[in-house]
């Protein structure tokens, strides 16, 4: 049996990322739009963390800030690589650029994010170029390695993104990010641009190649039933902010937000027959350039009470392992996936 503790391969503390809001001939700063708003969590190596939430709530900005496409605005975030911790805030261009081959990303969209004018093996070898990890006969044969271990031939090594499908399309960005033999992987709502019956293809892939390469992955979507399908434990944000945080089966079950309880009772049942119970949320999406003081959420919530327009709750540890950011997480009974059929 073994009890070793799992290797925390990312931690994040406090992540914030404002974009400036200017006005006027002299575009002063006139505000900020809060699009990370005080972000926490970690990732096990190996393991898959969810991390879900509407539209517009932060989640793609926070993916791309860990890897410094964006720069934080405050906040740490640490990555552990050859035992050794690393700021990634810290480092500068040239080391940054080295950490990065440990740390990559699969894009939403599989039409905007590959080249047009590049082929596959120019496309899934320029990471190897680019840091001079192979050239010549060496590239052509690691890029046709990667694409037998995504599913496709070898001989479209020489082909456009256009003589590709959608879910092709995505293997290709897949391949790429495989170039580097990264751990982490951000996928950044890898399977929201593609066909459902190509959506489960692509999440097994994922799965297998965790499996067969020891991956970690952040997976950033908005779909509950593939996040739930792909990840052990799961994020739920709301307007830059966690609001709850547990592992996958907790979390769908027994929910302790009402923002989560809402979501869970949207997910569709694949029975027209099955009655169900929902949780219909009142009012607009707070404004992340003008929210609301105390939890954010407190405008839509049926649950608030007075302490929740004027202090915002901490997300804390109600049970070993679930987080929540609500005052009276303790005490509300709120209903999950199953709970939601009537």
């Amino acid at each position: 049996m073994n009890d070793s503790k799992p290797q925390r391969l990312l931690e994040v503390t406090d992540l914030k990322k404002y974009f400036p809001i200017r006005a006027g001939l002299l575009r002063r700063v006139v505000g900020q739009v809060k699009a990370v708003d005080g972000v926490s969590f970690f990732i096990d190596k190996g393991e898959t963390f969810g991390l879900v939430g509407e539209s517009g709530c932060g989640k793609t900005t926070t993916g791309r800030t860990i890897l410094r496409l964006l720069e934080p605005t405050d906040g740490e975030i640490a990555c552990l690589h050859d035992g050794e911790r690393i700021i990634i805030n810290d480092l500068d261009d040239e080391r940054m650029r080295h950490m990065r081959q440990h740390m990559q990303i699969v894009f939403q969209d599989p039409y905007s994010s590959l080249n047009p004018r590049m082929t596959l093996k120019q496309i899934v070898g320029e990471p190897l170029l680019v840091n001079k990890l192979a050239s010549g006969d060496e590239l052509t044969d690691r890029v046709a390695d990667l694409l037998r271990k995504v599913g496709l031939r070898p001989e479209y090594l020489d082909r456009y993104p256009h003589a590709f499908s959608g879910g092709q399309r995505q293997r290709i960005g897949i391949a790429r990010a495989l170039a580097l033999n990264p751990e982490l992987i951000v996928c950044d709502e890898p399977v929201s641009a593609l066909d459902v019956s190509i959506q489960a293809q692509a999440l097994n892939l994922l799965a297998e190649l965790q499996a067969e390469l020891g991956l970690t992955y952040l997976f950033i979507a908005h779909d509950l039933s593939v996040v739930r399908h792909i990840s052990d434990r799961v994020a739920v944000m709301y307007v830059g902010k966690l609001v709850e945080m547990a592992p996958t089966d907790v979390l769908y079950q027994m929910p302790k937000h009402p923002y989560t309880e809402a979501l869970m009772t949207a997910v569709p049942i694949p029975d027209p027959r099955e009655k169900r119970f929902r949780e219909v949320l009142e009012g607009e999406v707070a404004n992340p350039a003008n929210p609301p003081s105390g939890c954010y959420f407190h405008p839509r919530c049926k649950y608030a009470q007075a302490i929740c327009s004027t202090e915002g709750p901490a997300l804390r540890e109600i049970e070993p392992g679930h987080y929540v950011s609500c005052h009276f997480a303790d005490q509300l009974r709120l209903t999950g996936v199953e709970g939601a059929t009537v």
